[in-house]
């Protein structure tokens, strides 16, 4: 959320000053008479613009990525006990070995063609058309290779 009352916003509303905050928290405003010239004090305005902008964005960057610990509720917070982490962790090993089951039952149905063209379009995210190209054949010989692979699966589940 932007500060309409923090000091960039402040010193780039006052196009005629530049606003900055001393050692004692007072608010000091350079106007065009402090300096020698106009082009001083365009190119010291220009930077303290500059200056104030990196430093807000910074601080959005900051506050957009940072909870309270107020606002989260204690299960949030908390720590899961060993036990449970060792249950999920087992459970996750007994899908990756469930997982790769099948895929190695998948495997011994088809032919080696159906398997590398079915992996491409479903696991690598490759369209017909690109594995077409990478195999230098129809995009109708994929289609056909990849339909006869999934009647297959269909069949053995």
């Amino acid at each position: 959320m932007f500060n309409r009352k923090s000091i960039y916003a402040l010193n780039k509303k006052d196009t005629g000053s530049i606003i900055y905050i001393d050692a004692n928290g007072n608010i000091i405003r350079l106007t065009r008479e402090d300096f020698d010239s106009e082009a001083d004090f365009l190119k010291w305005k220009a930077w303290s613009d500059a200056e104030y902008h990196h430093s807000e964005k910074r601080d959005h960057v900051h506050a957009n990525h940072t909870v309270s610990l107020d606002s989260i509720s204690e299960e949030s917070a908390s720590t899961p006990a060993v036990d449970v982490c060792i249950e999920l962790e087992h459970d996750r090993l007994e899908q990756i070995r469930h997982s790769t089951e099948l895929v190695e039952r998948i495997k011994v149905i088809l032919t080696e063609t159906q398997f590398r063209r079915l992996w491409m379009h479903y696991v690598d995210r490759m369209t017909m058309e690109a594995i077409a190209l990478r195999e230098e054949v129809s995009h109708q010989a994929i289609s056909l290779s990849i339909l006869t692979a999934i009647k297959k699966i269909k069949n053995l589940l």
